[in-house]
């Protein structure tokens, strides 16, 4: 690659062509402040908070779109940069809620940090008239307080751009502008898919998720209620962010440790759910196969992807698993077998997942997910909220010993913890579906061809004398591409998987918010993927159908994969959904 030599407040610097001066100091060991720009998805250099002074050039630019060239000499934090970026914080804080002592992103907010570093407490100078919005909690999994809405876009951007959806935009002009949806309708009126994408790039607290916890803490206080509580796979790989872990640290013995002493009654895990799943779809998948059914087959444990599905690809439901997601698979459980093997009414059963996606919240409201006669789930908690409940109830996460799940219904495999990454759906499914048609013993474990970050993975495999075709979607724009493929004739499967969020759970909506420094600069899906990958090689038992808790659950109770009380308990319908 082609180098250009440059100056960064006087420090010579040799760096790629065309690279941006954003970049390039950060090659140099300087961080530009930035607010609207998300490294290739919204590039627009609107905020202004990242100019910087160009000897020769007229005006300040904008380090975030400005390419670098020959012999540039670039100034950071001149008087005249600094001056400016101050200027352009009281502008944005002069129509902004400074409500920040009760705001969720309060210590987590990117705007803050910025008045706090260039001493800005401040706007009285450009005190005005000031617009106010009604906050829009229409939607089940969160809401928008255009209050505390900077016009950074990257919520427009991420919605259109990784998503392929659109929902929400700049309405009106000039000062007026603000984000919503088309005609300033509620959010719960769009074809919104829940995914929560928009909540963990915004820089503010604009955009959050609707916290849930104090059902939480109102279940835990009531002796009546036996409250469970279980975490998907890609928590353990996450949780970490929110007390300070380096990205990709493995936190699972402190996180169950800490929910223990929130005072739940049972710590399980979901993957025993996740393993459950696999039993069913691999069974699902080999009928389809076997007797002429629906194919490709797409798998279901994705909520944002299957409601995308019921609004913008309809004629796919067919092609859905039945299955219900792990989540709710681990409630109807739970609510059903776990309880009749306890002694427990599962009315006073109170099942508590946390997982990494909004668009869970979602679908524990579904209709059709209430297997024992109540809902599988009560509540869904984000990664986040139950940070929040950690540090609420005064635990100290760091100094808390290593524990392990209860059981049994904490038992579970390595194919069960590689849920959480993109492709690992696919991978478990792969290795009891190849096991179970061929009879014999897989030698090697790793499918390597699903695995990795890439938006659409594609592989072939022989399985007893069938090439057997397969592919892997993430984030939703990539789902659309695969589809229309697909609808159009131009590609043929047999199995695909698709989750809503890019890189899959490891990168869901529910996940701790990072800042756009981390992400421009760091691989978060590849580093909280690698967790789990590094988990599933170390477990004892890496297939779904050795996991010895779910055969008892077979030989006593849903007496085989596919069964009718199975079908019962753990599959689930879809409906056709209006786009607006």
């Amino acid at each position: 690659m082609e180098n250009v030599n440059i100056k960064i407040n006087g420090m010579p610097l040799s760096v790629p062509k065309n690279c941006t001066i954003l970049e390039a100091a950060r090659l140099g060991g300087i961080e530009i402040p930035t607010l609207c720009f998300l490294k290739e998805v919204n590039a627009i250099g609107a905020c202004r908070i990242c100019v910087v002074e160009v000897k020769g050039a007229r005006s300040l630019v904008a380090a975030c779109v400005y390419p670098v060239n020959e012999g540039m000499e670039i100034f950071t934090h001149s008087p005249k940069v600094l001056e400016s970026r101050k200027m352009t914080l009281e502008l944005i804080l002069s129509t902004h809620d400074r409500k920040c002592l009760s705001c969720v992103r309060s210590g987590n907010c990117e705007l803050q940090k910025l008045c706090k570093d260039f001493k800005v407490d401040d706007a009285s100078r450009f005190d005005g008239e000031n617009p106010h919005y009604d906050i829009d909690d229409s939607a089940i999994h969160m809401f928008r307080d255009d209050n505390k809405c900077i016009l950074c876009r990257r919520c427009v951007a991420a919605c259109a751009k990784w998503q392929g959806i659109g929902v929400i935009g700049p309405n009106e002009r000039g000062f007026n502008t603000h984000v919503g949806c088309a005609f300033d309708m509620d959010l719960d009126s769009v074809a919104c898919v829940s995914c929560g994408q928009c909540i963990v790039v915004c820089p503010t607290g604009a955009i959050a998720e609707k916290d849930d916890t104090d059902k939480v803490w109102e279940a835990l206080s009531d002796p009546s209620k036996h409250v469970i509580v279980h975490t998907a796979p890609s928590i353990r790989a996450t949780l970490g962010e929110a007390f300070d872990y380096p990205v990709g640290t493995n936190v699972e013995g402190k996180m169950v440790a800490a929910l223990r002493r929130l005072g739940f009654d049972g710590v399980f895990d979901t993957d025993i759910a996740a393993d459950l799943t696999i039993l069913e779809e691999a069974n699902e998948f080999i009928e389809r196969v076997q007797n002429g059914g629906v194919l490709p087959m797409i798998t279901s444990c994705s909520p944002g992807w299957v409601k995308y599905c019921e609004h913008y690809f309809p004629d796919f439901i067919p092609n859905l698993s039945t299955c219900k997601s792990p989540q709710q698979m681990f409630g109807a459980l739970a609510k059903t077998w776990y309880a009749q093997k306890n002694g427990i009414d599962p009315k006073d059963i109170f099942v508590v997942g946390i997982m990494p996606c909004t668009a869970k919240k979602f679908e524990a409201q579904r209709e059709d997910q209430s297997a024992s006669g109540y809902p599988d789930i009560d509540v869904s908690l984000t990664t986040r909220e139950l940070a929040r409940m950690i540090d609420r109830a005064g635990i100290i996460f760091k100094d808390l010993p290593d524990e392990q799940f209860d059981a049994p219904l904490g038992t579970s495999t390595g194919a069960g913890v590689i849920f959480g990454a993109t492709g690992g759906v696919m991978e478990a499914a792969l290795r009891t579906a190849v096991e179970t048609l061929t009879g014999e013993e897989l030698g090697k474990l790793e499918f390597q061809e699903v695995r990795g970050t890439d938006g659409i993975k594609t592989a072939t495999y022989n399985v007893n004398g069938m090439d057997v075709n397969v592919a892997v979607a993430s984030g939703l724009a990539n789902a659309k591409k695969l589809l229309t493929q697909v609808k159009n004739g131009e590609a043929s499967y047999h199995f695909i998987e698709i989750m809503a969020c890019p890189g899959g759970c490891v990168n869901g909506g529910g996940q701790p918010v990072q800042p756009a420094v981390v992400r421009n600069f760091v691989d978060l899906k590849s580093l909280r993927a690698s967790a789990l990958y590094n988990a599933d090689e170390n477990m004892p038992l890496r297939k779904s159908h050795d996991n010895p808790v779910l055969k008892e659950v077979y030989e006593e109770f849903l007496e085989k994969p596919g069964s009718h009380k199975a079908h019962e308990i753990l599959h689930t319908s879809y409906v056709v959904r209006e786009r607006f």
